[in-house]
């Protein structure tokens, strides 16, 4: 028998080349590779909290509609890793993960001026981004098995995302 877990793929970004934020999560959960949606876990924060900073009603949209929203506020969405095996939602069970080639952010995204990392997990490529210039901040995780208040959460992702620190 073969315990090993197949080979999982990830999702296309959500970028353009007006994007000057990328949040950057490390893979998507079952839920949202099967819905093939980022954050579409129910108890995922995500986009409670996004809709919180930009002030629309993202919880309440459809997909498309929050990718567009996104957009328009200038924020991108990714994950960190590509590829990876997991059983299971946790980060700590992924295994053999491969990276995103994030080398056409420069073309695709050339007002990229910071990247914000979803969680501890994907901040393990922080220096990379930082290497190049770019802005970085660690995020407390949107997912559910963090456990942080959501209002600690929120004041955490204003804070990161519009540059400050706390």
């Amino acid at each position: 028998m073969n315990d090993d877990p197949a080979w999982l793929t990830g999702l296309p970004p959500i970028l353009d080349a007006g994007i000057e934020t990328l949040i950057l999560g490390s893979f998507p959960s079952p839920a949202s590779l099967a819905a093939r949606q980022y954050y579409a876990h129910r108890q995922n924060q995500f986009w409670r909290l996004l809709g919180a900073l930009t002030g629309e009603p993202l919880p309440e949209l459809d997909y498309a509609a929050r990718q567009r929203c996104l957009l328009a506020h200038r924020i991108g969405v990714w994950d960190v890793y590509r590829r990876c095996r997991r059983e299971g939602a946790l980060d700590a069970a992924i295994r053999a993960a491969e990276p995103n080639d994030f080398t056409r952010l420069a073309v695709e995204a050339p007002r990229l001026r910071r990247v914000c990392f979803n969680g501890r997990t994907a901040a393990r490529c922080e220096r990379g981004f930082a290497a190049q210039g770019h802005a970085t901040c660690v995020l407390p995780s949107s997912s559910p098995a963090y456990t942080l208040a959501f209002e600690d959460k929120l004041a955490a992702w204003r804070a990161g995302l519009s540059g400050r620190t706390e």
